[in-house]
């Protein structure tokens, strides 16, 4: 029985980031004829510094960090809180809330 559960415990510790729920949460507009959400990069991040940029599951540091972008990924940002982007990235897709300091090179 024991040895079950330990199974049980490492496979939701290998939960994938894009199973995670978001705190605060914001639709994906798009369809097959227009994007909906605009096009940025992540940029101006410090490579003496931690590097990378908190993904978050809303819109602020007190929100559960949940991955991590860095320098030239490229995501979808959907939603504005303030200076907070609601972005999506990635294959497969995920999503979740970073800082729009970090966020360059937007195209729409």
């Amino acid at each position: 029985m024991m040895r079950y559960a330990a199974a049980a415990l490492i496979l939701l510790s290998c939960t994938p980031v894009s199973a995670q729920q978001l705190d605060m949460d914001f639709p994906i507009t798009e369809d097959d004829q227009a994007a909906g959400c605009l096009g940025a990069m992540v940029q101006g991040l410090d490579p003496n510094g931690d590097g990378f940029l908190a993904v978050r599951t809303g819109p602020g540091t007190n929100y559960r960090k949940i991955d991590e972008l860095h320098n030239g990924d490229r995501v979808r940002p959907c939603a504005q809180r303030g200076k907070w982007w609601g972005v999506y990235y990635g294959n497969p897709r995920r999503k979740g809330w970073v800082h729009g300091n970090w966020l360059g090179g937007w195209a729409g």
